[in-house]
């Protein structure tokens, strides 16, 4: 028995003193891209095999699938132990992001296989995103193709600085030198005219092994490192970010009793001690660290890639999406500025539609101008456009609802780079880097004055109001909203109308009828409309605005209770029958084009303030019904 306990005794010492090594290994992220069929799965698979990574009846399955499914008749196909989903394995494609864990003796590893198609571009973009490193691989059949330039061109700008040129596939050029500096010196060129300025190149086979975690006797005329002991000895990022002045996002206000009140989140940049001098962004207020608090105990130092909580000696306002910088250089804080936008989504960007912005633990509301321009990855042209379609690269102005803490994305990843989110599906539709910030946004600030809404509000002896008539056209907006103020006005109300084609003769006459046109044509007349709605009137606007971001865009512009949608209910049918203008015959006949209703789409609000349906009442009665819903007005 003694025997016994002696042998699990070191086994549990074993296991603690492997764990303990491990555990203080270096962290390096890289993304393997590049064209299709260029090798990249199969090298990750090689690279988990060699590293003794995968298990018994992994392998035993790896060799089953290669005979049944795999590209390399008998032999194993490594590219399996990537390729997870059905439609890779049947196509022989990646088309999913998928993150691999493997180690050496040396570091730790976490590689993402990205696509190789024009189509799951955006999938690239999101693998890139957390990377040291870039293995960009090459067919050295093939040589530099388009998407060579275009994962190029992405790993650059995303900010990866650690490139390795991986000419794959050698063994298929008989390990010929000729070919693979044919293949450096064009690649140097491009990447040369993009920025890179520095990379490493090897010729490599995945599937032989050739290069990967030893020289080669198959290429004695290369004297460089095998892919691992490069891997193994690059810089990775933490350890760049360690020497930035400190930043940290607060992610959590940490309060488990009263007598603890704590600031959790993940370091962005630099060290903290107990004692050191920060600021509270955007307020700006300044305290000193007091405490280092972590599950293992408080520290003396904290560096950037720790979790921790911090507690500050004074009792001052921070909350999540606040960031705890360096008292004596902060970052900067702005609401407009100019971004490199990737757009990932199947529906084009809408310019002037609010997006939420995700930067860091800040979510923000964000509105997105018409792009300066968008750029051909393959010959680096700077071209025209009105929006962004899927996968395209822009620059663009944004404008967010309130000021944000922010550095330029060549700065700092955390506090430059953004997602942009769809607020009605939720879905992501771009990733962004912003470059900096207007200076108009440095310049122009909110002038204080005496005379508030409140007081305004009060000399007129009423609450201001924003009644947002929205249905179709021929629906009875304007008609309905006339009655309505007319007896408001009976009642000794201020009021004032904002009637959609009156609008399109004066302060929108230079917008037309296409969705961008309707998301701008709304945002400027919510615009005037608070502002009337501050001068303490009650405010009536009668327009399709067909979308309900927008409506909910105008909802937010004002203070709780302030807005009312009264939803004019109507059939396209019955409207069309009224054609009082005759547009939906024209619509009809091809002669209007993006009429709501016929070719552009009309979405009625889900939860309205007000419903009046036209078809049951007249506009009198529905006025008189408005009237009694919104009484007392006082």
């Amino acid at each position: 028995m003694d025997n016994a306990y002696q042998t699990e005794a070191l086994i549990a010492e074993d296991i603690h003193a492997y764990l303990d090594v491990h555990q203080h290994k270096t962290m390096l992220r890289f993304i393997t891209c590049g064209s299709v069929d260029d090798g990249k799965s199969t090298l990750i698979g090689r690279l988990l095999y060699d590293s003794k990574m995968i298990f018994e009846d992994q392998l035993a399955a790896l060799e089953a699938d290669s005979k049944r499914v795999g590209t390399q008749g008998q032999e194993i196909d490594f590219a399996l132990l990537v390729d997870g989903l059905a439609a890779e394995r049947e196509q022989g494609i990646t088309i999913d992001v998928a993150y691999r864990f493997f180690a050496t003796e040396k570091r730790k590893f976490i590689v993402a296989d990205t696509p190789g198609h024009e189509q799951y571009t955006r999938n690239m973009v999101t693998g890139a995103s957390t990377a040291d490193l870039a293995v960009i691989l090459i067919d050295a059949r093939k040589g530099v193709l388009t998407q060579t330039r275009r994962h190029s061109y992405l790993a650059h700008l995303i900010g990866i600085r650690n490139i390795v040129l991986a000419v794959n596939k050698m063994d298929l050029v008989d390990y010929s030198q000729t070919r693979f500096d044919e293949i450096v010196a064009e690649y140097r060129e491009f990447a040369t005219s993009i920025g890179i300025t520095d990379f490493t190149a090897m010729p490599i086979s995945g599937f032989k092994g050739d290069n990967i975690t030893a020289p080669s006797a198959n290429t004695p005329w290369y004297s460089g490192p095998s892919l691992i002991a490069h891997l193994e000895e690059v810089e990775v990022n933490s350890a760049q970010e360690q020497t930035r002045p400190f930043r940290m996002p607060v992610q959590w206000v940490n309060r488990p009793n009263l007598d603890f009140r704590g600031f959790s989140g993940l370091i962005a940049g630099g060290s903290v001690r107990p004692g050191d001098a920060v600021r509270v962004l955007p307020s700006g207020k300044t305290s000193t660290i007091s405490r280092i608090v972590t599950l293992e105990g408080d520290l003396d130092e904290a560096v950037a890639g720790q979790s921790v909580t911090l507690c500050l000696a004074d009792e001052i306002d921070c909350s999540r999406g606040d960031v705890i910088a360096t008292a004596d250089n902060p970052p900067e804080v702005a609401d407009q500025f100019e971004a490199t936008i990737v757009w990932m989504d199947d529906e084009a960007m809408l310019v002037g539609r609010s997006y939420w912005l995700k930067l860091g633990t800040q979510t923000v509301s964000v509105t997105v101008q018409q792009p300066k321009y968008t750029v051909n990855v393959n010959t680096l042209e700077h071209l025209a456009c009105k929006t962004l379609e899927l996968n395209a690269i822009g620059v663009a102005e944004i404008a967010t609802d309130k000021p944000i803490v922010f550095e330029a994305y060549a700065d700092s990843r955390t506090l430059g780079g953004f997602v942009l989110v769809d607020k009605l599906t939720n879905r992501t539709v771009a990733a962004g880097m912003l470059h900096f910030s207007l200076r108009r946004a440095q310049n122009v600030h909110w002038q204080a004055t005496d005379i508030t809404r409140e007081v305004h509000a009060g000399l007129k002896n009423q609450k201001p109001k924003v009644l947002w008539f929205t249905g179709l056209s021929g629906s009875g907006k304007s008609t309905i909203a006339n009655e309505v103020e007319k007896s408001l006005n009976l009642m000794n109300r201020h009021t004032f109308l904002l009637d959609g084609d009156n609008v399109r003769h004066g302060l929108n006459r230079d917008l037309g009828f296409t969705e961008a046109d309707r998301i701008e044509n709304i945002r400027r007349v919510g615009e005037v409309a608070k502002l009337m709605a501050d001068a303490g009137l009650i405010v009536l606007t009668a327009f399709i605005s067909p979308f309900r971001a927008e409506r909910e865009m105008v909802r937010k512009m004002l203070p709780e209770g302030e807005f009312i949608e009264i939803f004019v209910d109507t059939p396209l049918e019955v409207a069309e029958a009224r054609d009082v203008k005759g547009l939906y015959k024209k619509a009809r006949a091809g002669a209007l084009k993006n009429f709501t209703g016929i070719d552009s789409p009309y979405e009625p609000p889900e939860t309205p303030d007000i419903r009046v349906n036209t078809v049951a009442i007249t506009p009198e009665e529905a006025a008189e019904h408005i009237i009694r819903q919104l009484m007392p007005l006082k």
